[in-house]
């Protein structure tokens, strides 16, 4: 019992010494993640989810910094679930101790490219594009923007919506960085699932993505598995999404 106390005590003391202050670390490093239901999360949860490191955290609902775990988003409490968010922190400290990754989760299920657009209003009184900002902001209090991560286009997947696409994108991708003085910050979409309907057409124009804007990248869902609905990763696809996003970001940044 007695050594068990000790190694909770540590383990608490960890986290302590490690708590976000404010003021610019730039050795915390941040991320933006930004669009819909598959960022955000859907994978059931699992054991997995319980863990902890002391270099990750994410800005909760009340713009606080907590040790990150799933579910990492609040867009719809009764379904939030496992995204591509752990991992890919996980990923990008593996080689690298000296830094610290600050999760900025704004993904909103469901949401169209439409809504991530100034004053624009979605579910639940939230504005999508505007919440991104003002957290995003937050947390720049703390820590450097590294790169935004980008999911979404399951709302956008029809031949109207996929004819409007590389233009909207690009509004938002110049927005994002306008709003946060930052013209040359890294962008990476990820394809949205395959799931044997084969490559839904808007993952062509997402793949578009870095021949017409600077400083993008793209991820590719190929063999990743849904979780039974033909629309969410399961929680082991959800997590190597992530890692494709930190191999993409790594890579860009070779």
């Amino acid at each position: 019992m007695k050594h068990l106390f000790i190694v909770t005590f540590v383990f608490i003391c960890s986290f302590c010494s490690a708590q976000p202050k404010e003021g610019v670390d730039t050795n915390f490093h941040l991320y933006l993640l930004a669009g819909q239901s598959n960022m955000a999360g859907r994978g059931p949860l699992d054991s997995l989810c319980k863990e902890t490191n002391p270099q990750i955290w994410m800005l909760n609902k009340n713009n606080k910094w907590v040790p990150a775990k799933d579910p990492v988003h609040f867009d719809k409490p009764e379904s939030a679930g496992v995204g591509p968010a752990i991992a890919f922190a996980k990923e990008m400290i593996k080689d690298n101790k000296n830094i610290r990754i600050g999760l900025i989760p704004c993904a909103w299920g469901g949401s169209s490219i439409k809504v991530w657009q100034p004053d624009s209003s979605y579910i639940n009184h939230s504005h999508p594009y505007d919440d991104a900002i003002g957290r995003t902001k937050e947390a720049m209090k703390y820590g450097v923007l590294k790169a935004i991560l980008w999911h979404q286009g399951e709302s956008d997947n029809n031949q109207q919506a996929v004819a409007n696409y590389m233009d909207r994108i690009t509004v938002l991708i110049n927005g994002f960085r306008t709003e946060f003085n930052s013209p040359n910050l890294t962008f990476i979409a990820g394809e949205i699932g395959r799931f044997g309907k084969g490559v839904p057409p808007v993952n062509n124009v997402i793949d578009e993505i870095p021949y017409r804007i600077l400083f993008t990248s793209t991820v590719s869902s190929d063999g990743l598995k849904d979780k039974g609905d033909k629309l969410h990763f399961d929680a082991s696809s959800a997590r190597e999404l992530g890692k494709r996003y930190a191999t993409a970001l790594k890579k860009m940044k070779e």
